[in-house]
């Protein structure tokens, strides 16, 4: 296990069902207004000098999801922060944080620093935090929102639309179903979870979807010994180790939250996840 410090800022062969939800919830005339007009208020861009090297259009799609977060906000449970600028903060900017060490692991994982085409895969996504915004930030890679709720799922096609994003797809289904469907297990080269569950549950969430020498990378809080240390034995069953603790900057209480970045290194016993409810109910 290294410690580093970052930049600002369900039985296998059987298919479960899950919706792809089509995108046609919100009026033309209303993306077109959304893509063309939306801003980042300066101040805000000007949070995090991550949010302030994004494009201008990526900026822009910045701004439009927000302002459909707080807008869907009002009829739909999304987030507690209800102000613009906590929102790019806490939310955007705590998502974009992530980036630099997960990518630098996963180069010094691969091998190499060609890092397009990522699959990368967001489970409880929720708002779509962090996997909405890390779509943004890399058009090259290859988004899944994986959602249970599905209200939650329509506010994720409605904001992927509005954004004009082409690189994220919406699954609404449980992890783990996911995890024991053909079309998902082991499949992706990134799975990750932001403020989910305790570590030792997400393990049994996410694990079974990375392919092995594949990342789960799992955004906590400032301090996740504890956690860290009763996911151990857990981590091992499911086919993987530690590789990184890496703090990240965030405008939260603590001034900080921490990636724990976990490495794929064999494939996951087949009996992994459970049926849905036990992992969290019977955590390893």
């Amino acid at each position: 296990m290294s410690l580093c410090c970052g930049s600002t800022a369900a039985g296998r062969g059987f298919l479960l069902p899950s919706i792809l939800l089509s995108r046609r919830h919100l009026p033309r005339h209303l993306l077109l207004n959304l893509r063309t007009t939306a801003t980042v208020a300066p101040t805000a861009a000007a949070a995090t000098p991550l949010i302030s090297s994004l494009s201008a259009p990526q900026q822009r799609q910045v701004a439009v999801y927000v302002e459909a977060l707080l807008d869907w906000n009002q009829r739909m449970n999304l987030t507690a922060v209800t102000d613009e600028a906590e929102v790019m903060t806490r939310h955007v900017a705590d998502s974009l944080a992530v980036l630099p060490p997960l990518e630098r692991a996963y180069r010094s994982t691969t091998g190499g620093s060609d890092i397009d085409g990522v699959s990368f895969i967001d489970v409880g996504s929720g708002a779509g935090l962090p996997g909405l915004i890390l779509a943004i930030a890399r058009p090259s890679w290859r988004f899944t929102l994986l959602e249970s709720m599905k209200k939650r799922c329509t506010f994720l096609e409605h904001a992927v639309e509005a954004m004009g994003l082409s690189n994220v797809d919406v699954v609404c289904d449980r992890a783990e179903n996911v995890g024991q469907s053909l079309d998902y297990r082991e499949a992706y080269d990134i799975a990750a979870a932001r403020a989910v569950a305790e570590l030792k549950v997400l393990a049994e969430y996410c694990l079974p979807l990375v392919r092995v020498g594949g990342l789960f990378i799992a955004a906590k809080g400032h301090d996740p010994h504890e956690e860290i240390k009763d996911a151990k034995s857990a981590v091992q069953k499911l086919g993987a180790s530690m590789l990184e603790l890496c703090n990240v900057e965030s405008m939260g209480p603590h001034g900080h939250r921490t990636a724990v970045i976990y490495f794929k290194e064999r494939a996951t016993p087949k009996k992994y996840p459970r049926l849905p409810g036990t992992p969290s109910k019977m955590p390893l």
